[in-house]
């Protein structure tokens, strides 16, 4: 025995949906559509698009004036060494002597080079002068 009955979907009476579209509504469903776009729509831009773009591009140029100094600043410092930490390097970190930097110098280098100023020279005299064995500090 089965409980339920066969069920066959052609002989079972059809439900109507309550919708029902106008005869040939699709005929001219899309001209009556484009009826009602205007031809000739003129194109509008807005001023404050226009004001927007100009504030953009002032924003822009003003951090790029504010970012230059930094940069060149920030460029500047790391390219300067300082003499003392430059001497403490090459006194104690290097296996250079005195011959070998003067061997590496070239002329324009050493054109650059301060001449020993009067004040060492009096210095560089009164030591020889209190000095009694001047010929062997000449020597060396």
């Amino acid at each position: 025995m089965s409980i339920m009955k066969a069920f066959k979907l052609e002989n079972e009476p059809k439900i109507a949906s309550g919708f029902k579209t106008p005869e040939h509504y699709f005929d001219h469903f899309s001209a009556k559509v484009l009826q009602q776009f205007p031809e000739n729509e003129p194109i509008v831009i807005s001023i404050f698009q226009k004001r927007k773009m100009v504030i953009m591009m002032v924003a822009a140029l003003l951090i790029l004036a504010l970012m230059i100094p930094i940069y060149i600043s920030i460029s500047t410092n790391l390219k300067e060494l300082d003499e003392t930490t430059l001497e403490n390097y090459l006194a104690y970190q290097t296996n250079l002597n005195q011959y070998d930097l003067v061997s590496e110098l070239e002329t324009k280098d050493i054109s650059k080079m301060q001449p020993v100023s009067s004040t060492e020279d009096k210095v560089i005299e009164d030591i020889l002068a209190a000095d009694s064995d001047i010929e062997h500090l000449l020597t060396e």
